[in-house]
């Protein structure tokens, strides 16, 4: 699939990786749907980009508010044949700290945001994919979600993340064999350290120290080089059923 035929829902679409890939699809004549939370930074996107960009303010665990969003995506575009996952939460909390064990409310949300929510999307998603027209290739869409090489190298206080991101790791195969039939591919990002909200908040040290960590480049990732990847998979109609870390060779050592 080209990137300009793109007819894209991409959660967390409003910052970081999300926003990036938004922008990405639009400067290549393609079309973007954002599901976000935050509607400040979604319109700030429409008023920037134009009318191939629509907001619907969504929470990605809930199967009423995603249905209605997918439904409005595909009134808005007529159809629509690609997902780009990217809403997520990070936490660090040790199991056993000194406060006390970690509470399970917050395993439970991460696991509920990062897994569940990416599971929900996925699913109806496809349920509107699979009315799709084929294209040259047989396809009907592509769906990306987005994982972490913490799911491979979880740190100390990075349980609840990590397993979110396992998970996540865990569903594109079996997604990817069982939306085979239908013509959708399904592929995973892992990324490594990226310049996103979350960094900014640290001093600019702090960035520059974490981005030596890296073997090469030595530096966080660029939300663009993420966005880059999307597109990538998005016209490359062998990548499927995969996840490909985009780590700059890191390998996360225990803290």
């Amino acid at each position: 699939m080209n990137i300009q035929e793109c007819k894209a829902v991409v959660t967390g679409g409003a910052s970081g990786l999300g926003e990036a890939t938004v922008r990405r699809i639009v400067e290549n004549g393609g079309q973007a749907v954002i599901l976000d939370l935050s509607e400040e930074r979604g319109q700030k996107l429409i008023d920037e980009l134009g009318s191939a960009v629509g907001f619907v303010k969504t929470d990605v665990t809930s199967e009423e508010e995603v249905r209605a969003a997918i439904g409005e995506a595909v009134s808005r575009m007529g159809s629509v044949n690609t997902v780009a996952n990217c809403a997520g939460i990070g936490i660090a909390e040790k199991v056993l700290g000194k406060k006390g064990t970690h509470s399970l409310d917050l395993f439970s949300k991460v696991i509920s945001v990062n897994l569940i929510g990416t599971f929900n999307v996925c699913r109806l998603a496809a349920e509107n994919m699979v009315g799709n027209e084929e294209n040259e290739f047989g396809e009907r869409g592509v769906i990306i979600n987005t994982a972490s090489v913490a799911a491979f190298e979880g740190q100390i206080g990075q349980a609840a993340y990590s397993a979110s991101k396992g998970g996540v790791v865990g569903l594109t195969l079996p997604l990817a064999r069982e939306f085979a039939r239908s013509g959708i591919r399904v592929m995973t990002i892992a990324p490594g350290l990226f310049h996103t909200p979350m960094f900014e908040m640290l001093p600019e040290e702090a960035r520059v120290s974490l981005g030596k960590m890296v073997p090469f480049p030595s530096r966080l990732g660029f939300p663009e080089e993420y966005a880059h990847l999307v597109q990538s998979i998005v016209e490359n109609p062998m990548l499927n059923g995969e996840t490909i870390r985009l780590d700059g060779a890191i390998r996360m050592q225990p803290k």
